[in-house]
């Protein structure tokens, strides 16, 4: 048996794109080609590795089993392509993803320390929402994510990170910054502006804030955190957000924080799959984020 590095890429991007049509435009290839290059990887396992539904391509269990060896040879492959590239010990791409709130307020300062002390500098960043990228980890197209939604998910690592502290915040002008000792029970039958369903924001809500009303609606579901501030500050509804990332509306005194006595911190989470080869690079990366604080 004699399997190609080029059958392996085809295989993980069909994995990844889920359409023949999709994995051609990726890799700069023909569709026949791409056809071709799994079907003969196929042959040459004596297994089908994706479950055929109209022109999308699932991986089967077969396939699954295979995707985390395809992606370890293709990254050492890479790593020595880039062996002699770079000055610094540590060569290959790093693949970031990060939810909304850490991927805007805390990634990009953690980037600039790492690249700093490494001198290491091919990195990428992908932000979406917690859902999402612990979609794209299993799929194999993240080395590590940082989110701050909890995550439970059998393929993933997931390791305590940094903490934050949330908040409910208002139009200055609103009625409830006139209440003194401003209890849970005065936000009743509040409107909110929420993120959406599998943001790590909104879960906080659901699962800290919301149980503890009898009555409340939401006024409008976003999936950006800087959409929500901003509505918030025309007085479209009152929101649960990070006080990270809505510290320079209230500075400019474009919202207000309600002080209400509930705990209100949470816990960011670093991931990454239990099966995803740990080069060098990834291995530093880890470490690195574990000691690392955010000034």
């Amino acid at each position: 048996m004699n399997i190609a590095l080029k059958q392996l890429k085809v295989f993980v991007t069909v994995a990844q794109e889920k359409t023949i049509t999709a994995a051609a435009e990726k890799l700069f290839l023909s569709k026949p080609a791409v056809s071709m290059a799994l079907s003969e990887l196929e042959k040459q396992l004596d297994h089908k590795l994706f479950d055929r539904n109209n022109n999308r391509l699932i991986i089967n269990e077969q396939g699954k089993r295979l995707l985390p060896l395809a992606d370890e040879l293709l990254a050492r492959s890479n790593a020595i392509e880039n062996l002699f590239d770079q000055a610094g010990p540590l060569t290959g791409q790093l693949k970031v993803g990060s939810s909304d709130t850490v991927g805007n307020q805390v990634t990009p300062f953690l980037l600039r320390d790492f690249r700093l002390e490494t001198q290491h500098r091919d990195q990428t960043l992908f932000i979406s929402n917690t859902a999402q990228i612990c979609h794209k980890l299993t799929e194999f197209e993240l080395d590590v994510g940082l989110v701050e939604g909890k995550v439970q998910h059998s393929d993933l690592v997931v390791q305590p990170w940094l903490s934050d502290q949330m908040v409910i915040a208002c139009h200055p002008q609103h009625p409830l910054t006139q209440i003194e000792n401003l209890q849970l029970s005065d936000l009743e039958s509040s409107e909110w502006v929420l993120r959406e369903i599998g943001s790590g924001t909104r879960e906080f809500f659901l699962n800290r804030i919301s149980p503890r009303l009898d009555k409340w609606t939401t006024s409008f579901e976003l999936n950006t955190t800087e959409a929500i501030i901003n509505c918030v500050s025309a007085d479209l509804g009152i929101t649960c957000i990070s006080q990270r990332a809505i510290i320079h509306a209230v500075e400019e005194q474009r919202v207000a924080i309600l002080t209400i006595p509930l705990d209100m911190s949470r816990q960011y989470w670093m991931l990454y799959h239990q099966e995803k080869y740990q080069s060098p690079l990834l291995k530093l990366f880890l470490t690195f984020c574990q000691q690392w604080q955010l000034d």
